[in-house]
């Protein structure tokens, strides 16, 4: 029986948002935090290559950057929220908190309210296997976030501590293909 293609998956991180500049949380999306003019730009200089379907998180700044991208194409975005922001339950609070409290074990810290890695990793594996499955041989593009990307790479096989404590940069692309063979 003849093995089956993955999917080429092109993991974007979403542009220079306002919470990023805040250095404050935003894993509720239904916060408008849109991006800053910075983060417009990085946008405009992603080259995704050739894709054939195209998705981004439920966040305002995924789909912003998204859309930018896709500018030239007619290729509609997409909208799954199995590669949303890890909820964290501290929307709002600063960055470093959250950082200082997951830092005593990475994969398994799970707030009040959120999420561990392990579990984004299961909610993320989850989109990738449906997109083998429905796009197997396709290239699509996924604009995400930080944590759901390096999840994603933990899931494909890196090391899951080395991978949440990773880190990955506004419009920086990862590209993988899922299943791994």
């Amino acid at each position: 029986m003849p093995r089956q293609a993955g999917v080429t998956v092109v993991l974007v991180r979403h542009g220079e948002s306002e919470a990023n500049i805040a250095r404050c949380i935003n894993d509720d999306p239904n916060r408008q935090v849109n991006l800053t003019e910075l983060g417009r730009l990085q946008a405009e200089s992603v080259d995704a290559g050739c894709i054939d379907f195209a998705y981004a998180s439920e966040f305002p700044r995924a789909q912003q950057t998204a859309r930018i991208i896709l500018r030239k194409t007619s290729i509609p975005l997409h909208v799954d929220p199995r590669i949303n922001e890890r909820r964290s339950g501290m929307d709002g609070m600063p960055v470093h908190e959250f950082n200082e409290k997951m830092r005593l074990d990475p994969v398994h810290f799970r707030p009040l309210g959120g999420e561990s890695f392990h579990e984004e990793m299961i909610r993320v594996r989850s989109f990738l296997d449906e997109m083998a499955i429905r796009h197997p041989g396709k290239r699509i593009l996924a604009v995400s976030h930080e944590n759901p990307i390096l999840a994603a790479l933990a899931a494909w096989g890196k090391d899951p501590l080395e991978a949440a404590l990773g880190a990955v940069a506004n419009c920086e692309t990862t590209e993988l293909i899922w299943p791994r063979s």
